[in-house]
C-alpha cells in the first residue's frame, strides 16, 4: 500500500523516535512511505527551503495518491490535524492515529476524541509495542484498501 505517514515537522518533535519507528516497521512490511523524509532531522529546513504553496500542493498529492494516512500525533500540530480532517471529511480513507499515553493530556481532543468511524486511535506506552500495534491495524486494512479509499 502506499502510505502517508503524518508526522510533525513544525510542531514538538519529541516523538519522532515513535515515527522512525513507525517508518521501518511499515518498509519492512513492504508498504511505500510516500512522506518517509519527515522523520529526517533536517525536516524544517528542508519544507522552508520550498515555497509553501509547492509543500501544500506536494503533500495534496501525497493524500490523494495514499491509500492509507498513518500519523504519530504525539507532539500533534496544525498540519497534522488538517490533514487528519482532511481526509476524514473529503475522502473514505481510513486513517490510523498512533499517540503516546503519557502525553495524552496535551493532545488536542479533536484528536483523542475522534469517533469518526474511518479512524482508528492507537495509544501506546512504549516504542516496543508499535511493531504488534501496526501488526494489527496495518495488515487487516492491506486487502481492503483499494475499496475503501476515494
Amino acid at each position: 500500500m502506499r502510505v502517508y505517514l503524518g508526522f510533525t515537522v513544525a510542531g514538538n518533535r519529541s516523538s519522532v523516535q515513535a515515527a522512525k519507528r513507525l517508518l521501518s516497521i511499515l518498509q519492512a512490511m513492504g508498504h511505500q512511505v510516500l512522506t518517509s523524509h519527515l522523520v529526517q532531522g533536517d525536516a524544517w529546513g528542508a519544507d522552508r527551503r520550498v515555497p509553501p504553496q509547492e509543500i501544500f500542493a506536494r503533500d495534496m498529492k501525497w493524500l490523494a495518491e495514499c491509500d492509507i494516512f498513518i500519523a504519530e500525533v504525539s507532539g500533534s500540530s496544525f498540519g497534522l490535524g488538517f490533514e487528519t480532517g482532511y481526509l476524514l471529511g473529503a475522502t473514505q480513507k481510513k486513517t490510523i492515529l498512533f499517540y503516546e499515553r503519557a502525553v495524552e493530556q496535551r493532545i488536542s481532543l479533536l484528536i483523542t476524541g475522534n469517533t469518526h468511524p474511518n479512524c482508528t486511535l492507537v495509544p501506546y506506552s512504549q516504542l516496543e509495542e508499535l511493531e504488534a500495534l501496526v501488526q494489527r491495524w496495518v495488515r487487516p486494512l492491506k486487502s481492503s484498501a483499494s475499496t475503501s479509499c476515494a
